[in-house]
């Protein structure tokens, strides 16, 4: 490891008896500069820059506290460790106040010095570095893994790692290596479609070991909360595994944090999904049991009009009891502290079940498709992260979770489904009158171009969707394709590609994290 040019300046009264110490620092490369006071630090510090700074406190004459400030007006980012005699908690306070990167008690060897110095200046490209290497050595087994996968479990198992990796790689600065990811998770896409077409027909029949669909939410993991405490259900809609994965330790200061993960039920797309997570029922038993709230396909406006009454009564059913349910759907954090009063108040009623249903990420996705700005804004999975990341940082809904954690009330915080970064146009031939999703569509006589591209079937019970009559087909975009018609080929192309879509068949869409949240006040 080149540590050439890394120089440091040590301030220290009794700097004569850390010579030791400074002998070690110099033996592994850094320059180090040693001075006995706050006068002398300053004089060099107006004169030259340093890497670190090593801070003694209590000195005669301007203290390092004194010193840190100086540096602070001058270059705020300046990497600090107070070294000190100093186990004042006010000293420490003030200190890790000021952005110092650590705070070492003497007496202190040299191997924890160069231990402390080590991991400040050079952490970064040694964390990066152990990433690339741990990669490196599992990227085979990874290969091996996608080629034996047979099972839902499988699936999920490795689509989890490989978001795991994307989050590490890019944490770690390892861009060359985010295309290796990305090359095993377009490999995954293009075995999940086809093995996916086989399986689902079976799961929603009730044959096979099918895993927790959306229907299976509520039950597998609210329910079991139910009892004399509310529960908080967050649904934060059109969330993928890796938006929440950086969601996730935010809220592990207030929450033990348990995650699974369930397939979301197809299409891909709130309609379905979502109703599938409130009803418990799949699109046909819901167009059955309730007609006049639920079966055009065409009017997808209307079909999450009843969420709180499909709750209502799955919970009912569920607990044999009548559940009380306050139920809201957000848009906007403009009027957060009105709601977080409206949840506060609905906190008082015994064993109620909170619903909340946000809608941000859906609408970046949308509105990020409709705007240049946006889209620059959030161009790719990391930047996505990013955006979702900072908004949720300031948003109502972890507020929320964090005035719920207070209260000793537990939460689950679910997704309907996902979105994936799609990449290349599929062309189809459809009549006018059908449905007009870019990853999903119904109607008579659809057709492709190159039919390996899509999900298809002419018959509903595959995807438990209530009839639209003979001669109805329902396709599915697969992998990293979106459909567009002949006659907007070029519109559409120009448009769409590299938007996040949803309402297909990729592990992106389909595996998606539920979370059960234990306060640990309680």
């Amino acid at each position: 490891m080149d540590r050439t040019g890394r120089r440091i300046l040590w301030v220290d009264d009794e700097i004569e008896l850390l010579r030791p110490h400074l002998l070690i620092l110099e033996q592994r490369g850094y320059q180090v500069d040693a001075v006995s006071n706050g006068d002398d630090a300053v004089a060099l510090l107006s004169s030259r820059s340093y890497d670190l700074l090593l801070l003694d406190e209590h000195m005669p004459g301007r203290r390092g506290l004194d010193v840190l400030e100086f540096l602070r007006r001058d270059d705020p980012h300046a990497r600090v460790v107070m070294v000190t005699k100093s186990e004042d908690d006010g000293t420490m306070t003030q200190a890790i106040g000021r952005g110092v990167e650590d705070y070492i008690v003497k007496p202190t060897s040299p191997r924890q010095v160069l231990s402390t110095v080590t991991r400040v200046l050079e952490g970064a490209e040694i964390h990066q570095r152990q990433v690339a290497q741990d990669f490196a050595a599992r990227f085979g087994e990874l290969g091996l893994l996608r080629s034996e996968a047979e099972t839902a479990a499988d699936y999920a198992s490795l689509y989890s790692e490989l978001v795991e990796w994307h989050l590490r790689l890019s944490s770690a600065g390892e861009s060359g290596l985010l295309d290796s990811v990305a090359s095993l998770l377009a490999e995954v896409r293009r075995d999940f479609a086809p093995w996916l077409r086989e399986e689902y027909p079976r799961w929603v029949r009730g044959q096979g070991d099918r895993p927790v669909l959306s229907v299976d939410v509520v039950n597998t993991h609210l329910v079991p909360l139910l009892g004399e405490k509310p529960v908080l259900f967050v649904l934060l809609d059109c969330m993928r595994l890796d938006q929440w994965r950086v969601l996730a330790p935010l809220l592990a200061g207030s929450f033990d944090v348990e995650e699974s993960l369930h397939y979301s039920i197809l299409p891909t797309a709130t309609p379905f999904s979502r109703n599938g997570i409130f009803s418990g029922l799949f699109p046909d038993e819901i167009a059955r049991d309730h007609p006049q709230w639920w079966g055009n396909l065409n009017d997808e406006g209307s079909l999450n009009a009843y969420e709180d009454r499909l709750l209502r009564e799955q919970l009912r059913n569920r607990a044999g009891r009548q559940v009380p349910v306050h139920y809201e759907k957000v848009f906007s954090d403009r009027n957060g502290e009105e709601l977080r009063g409206r949840v506060h108040s609905a906190f008082k009623r015994e064993g109620v079940v909170v619903a909340l249903v946000f809608n941000f990420m859906d609408l970046l996705i949308h509105t990020r498709s409709e705007s240049e700005v946006f889209m620059e804004v959030a161009r790719d999975e990391v930047s996505l992260r990013d955006l979702t990341r900072a908004w949720f940082e300031r948003s109502t809904v972890k507020a929320l979770l964090e005035d719920a954690a207070r209260e000793g009330v537990p939460a689950v915080v679910a997704t309907d489904h996902g979105s994936i970064h799609c990449r290349r146009p599929t062309t189809v031939y459809a009549r006018k009158d059908a449905t007009q999703n870019l990853r999903y569509k119904f109607g008579r006589n659809i057709t492709a171009e190159d039919p390996s591209t899509l999900f298809s079937t002419s018959d509903p019970k595959d995807l438990r969707l209530p009839s639209q009559g003979s001669g109805v087909n329902y396709v599915l975009a697969t992998e990293d394709y979106y459909m567009v018609y002949p006659t907007k080929l070029r519109e559409y192309q120009s448009r769409y590609r590299g938007a996040f879509l949803h309402g297909g068949v990729a592990p992106e869409e389909v595996i998606v994290p539920v979370a059960v949240l234990t306060p640990r006040s309680s």
